[in-house]
């Protein structure tokens, strides 16, 4: 029996998939997560076939569990479902080795087919996004592309508005390399401001609308 780390901060929404990957897939949750910490803790203790997480965790974010968890194993599986539907943000969630992507605004049945599409070695892209998205990237207008997985990661941070002491604190860095890793985000997209990177996030679908308040 296939077995799988949930990863959400929200119980009652861990508490669903759980009741729907268990009964309508057959498979098992050996453990749940509310943030990164958590999950490479429980990844290390139980050694699921597969872990599902969610991108909007607290503090490091989901794409920081996908990049430790591949960096850690080479060999896990990790499916993304997740709120966001930006083309920006699901490109780089595969490129940095997701096996699938899916909506939470997609039907049930949608979920269980990602699990058992990634469990049999391919991918799955969420039918509501265009299937190219999973093709290389044909053009990069804004730069993200360019950007490292830690400059994207810090860069989603600041556009969200924290400090560069609370990306540090959220990432476990120094403060001098968010600083360093900040120049080099707005060398690369040619920004002079944490405003103007909220306004990317939000055009390219990084960030959800509830941040353009105050913008």
């Amino acid at each position: 029996m296939t077995r799988l780390l949930l990863v959400d901060d929200h119980p009652v929404v861990r508490a669903g998939y759980q009741r729907l990957l268990e009964l309508g897939g057959g498979w098992r949750v050996v453990a749940q997560a509310a943030s990164v910490d958590e999950a490479l803790d429980l990844h290390r203790e139980h050694q699921p076939e597969l872990t599902i997480t969610d991108l909007g965790l607290p503090g490091r974010g989901g794409l920081e569990l996908l990049r430790q968890l591949l960096e850690r194993d080479a060999g896990a599986r990790v499916l993304v479902f997740s709120m966001h539907e930006g083309e920006a943000l699901v490109r780089r969630a595969f490129a940095m080795g997701a096996g699938g992507y899916v909506t939470k605004s997609s039907a049930p049945e949608e979920l269980l087919d990602a699990v058992a599409r990634v469990m049999a070695g391919r991918r799955h892209l969420c039918t509501s996004l265009p299937a190219h998205w999973l093709q290389s990237r044909h053009g990069d207008p804004d730069g993200l592309a360019s950007l490292t997985d830690r400059e994207f990661e810090v860069f989603r941070l600041l556009a969200r508005g924290l400090t560069p002491a609370d990306c540090a604190g959220a990432l476990h860095l120094s403060a001098k390399t968010v600083s360093n890793l900040q120049t080099q985000i707005r060398d690369k997209l040619g920004l002079a401001s944490t405003a103007a990177m909220a306004h990317l996030a939000l055009r390219r679908g990084v960030l959800d609308a509830e941040f353009s308040l105050g913008l």
